[in-house]
């Protein structure tokens, strides 16, 4: 008997995942506040639900992928999981370990496996499956699902406890910010004393220093001024706000992760939310007086 599929959230990480499902063949009943996202999904043949529950309601398994933890945590346990139907939900968000252990533990208490499974490669990665999933909840679901998150690229499976992806994810998004930070400081710096930006980065990305940001943000959304990678301020502050506090809960310092959320606290205030991460350049090229132009 083929399972029914949900998603709750097609933002612009969820309306390419629901593609990728339907290109490979499934069903996906469908839910959004956003009406035009809904409509978007429903040109690729999902199904347009009326609510998270009747998501829940309708599928088996239901796939989440929203902004912040206390909306991941409202929409499952006050929604989805009161359809009545779905007996496992998978997180793609990027929602920390404490909400994981929290709603697993709900969940649990009504017969509903949960599997986190955060994702790293952006709309791109979305959009061509060649995302990295890291996956963490009961071996036995995680088995029975892994075929699906495969559609989305390469699945790394983490351990059976709840938030241990969350975790892997976290970590990742702390690095990826804080080598935009210190990338920027380096490439502001040679600005001002002459340097020709495209000149740097190349030396960088054959040397020593080179990293995500100077191989892939700075080339494509830097040095051409578009600022546009794809991945907002206000979301990397909160990711890095998020590990920063999971880290000292768990007795593990974070001296340069605290550094790197006040980088990205400034970045927001500056900027806004809405703003690309890529604006963190900008915060440091204003402190020096100089752009960073290709």
């Amino acid at each position: 008997m083929s399972q029914s599929l949900g998603f709750v959230g097609l933002g612009r990480m969820g309306g390419p995942m629901v593609r990728r499902l339907r290109d490979a063949g499934h069903e996906v009943v469908v839910f959004d506040m956003n009406d035009e996202a809904v409509s978007a999904a429903e040109e690729s043949g999902a199904v347009r639900a009326s609510s998270a529950q009747a998501v829940g309601a309708a599928a088996d398994i239901v796939f989440v992928s929203l902004p912040t933890p206390d909306i991941v945590e409202a929409v499952v346990v006050g929604g989805i999981a009161n359809g009545g139907r779905a007996k496992t939900i998978i997180d793609m968000s990027t929602s920390g370990p404490g909400m994981a252990v929290r709603v697993s533990k709900a969940l649990a208490e009504r017969d509903i496996a949960w599997i986190d499974a955060p994702v790293s490669g952006g709309i791109a990665g979305a959009v061509n499956g060649t995302l990295a999933v890291m996956a963490s909840g009961p071996r036995a679901a995680f088995d029975q699902v892994e075929p699906l998150l495969n559609v989305f690229g390469k699945v790394f499976f983490v351990g059976e406890a709840a938030g241990l992806g969350q975790v892997a994810k976290l970590g990742n998004n702390l690095l990826a910010a804080a080598a935009m930070v210190v990338s920027s400081e380096a490439l502001v710096m040679g600005v001002k004393a002459g340097i020709d930006p495209n000149v740097m980065i190349d030396i960088i990305n054959v040397s020593s220093g080179r990293n995500s940001a100077t191989q892939d943000k700075f080339p494509r959304s830097v040095l051409p001024r578009t600022f546009d990678f794809g991945f907002a301020t206000g979301l990397s502050y909160k990711d890095v706000r998020m590990c920063v506090d999971e880290a000292e809960a768990m007795g593990v310092p974070m001296v340069a992760g605290a550094i790197i959320r006040q980088m990205l606290a400034v970045t927001n205030a500056r900027f806004g939310p809405t703003s690309d991460f890529t604006s963190i350049t900008r915060v440091v090229e204003e402190w020096a007086g100089v752009e960073v132009k290709g």
